[in-house]
């Protein structure tokens, strides 16, 4: 029997696994649930890249494709959350991802809300710190409808878009690139750490 083709996002777990991988190291060697001064470090990474995406989770043609978009993005739960720990919001770091084109846009898209499944570990270990998803660990909170059940609707509608060569190259490209721009943004916190001070 003829095996069934990939499917775009089994392919896209496919192709961001390295990247993906040395993520998770970097992210280990921080230590970010160790003591509250690296978790804060931990979330301006997180707050700088949902900010860098909100324009990609606004974007209208992109919203024509999957409604819940701008519900979807984190970086307003990521600001309240240094807002209540009383850590200084971080200022843009350059590089960030401009204009991309609407199927890098997707796979951009593709590792932020992948990384909502992650999320449901971290929430626990920022539990340890006392934090919660109403104080501190919003942005790790379980998105309106469960985590599993939106990650579901938003692969449904990514796997069955009409897509060129070209096109399945670009969103190849975006995944690839979410997950190494991450990886500099945390670099960057955790090598600029701001001391916390009131907002």
């Amino acid at each position: 029997m003829p095996q069934d083709p990939i499917r775009r996002s089994q392919r896209l777990n496919q192709i961001t696994h390295a990247p993906h991988e040395q993520l998770d190291k970097a992210v280990k060697a921080n230590a970010p649930f160790e003591t509250l001064a690296s978790y804060t470090r931990f979330l301006s990474a997180q707050y700088l890249f949902q900010l860098e995406l909100k324009a990609l989770y606004t974007d209208p043609q992109l919203v024509e494709l999957i409604a819940d978009l701008p519900q979807r993005c984190r970086a307003e739960q990521a600001k309240a959350d240094l807002i209540d720990l009383e850590t200084a919001i971080p200022a843009p770091v350059a590089g960030a991802v401009d204009k991309p084109s609407q199927a890098e846009a997707l796979g951009w898209l593709f590792v932020s809300e992948g990384s909502k499944l992650g999320a449901a570990f971290l929430i626990k270990r920022a539990i340890a710190l006392n934090l919660s998803e109403t104080f501190g660990a919003r942005h790790l909170g379980e998105p309106k409808g469960g985590r599993a059940e939106g990650w579901k609707r938003f692969i449904r509608i990514l796997d069955e878009l009409p897509f060129s060569e070209e096109q399945e190259r670009e969103i190849d490209q975006g995944a690839v690139a979410a997950f190494e721009r991450f990886n500099v943004l945390l670099e960057h916190a955790y090598a600029t750490a701001p001391e916390a001070e009131p907002v």
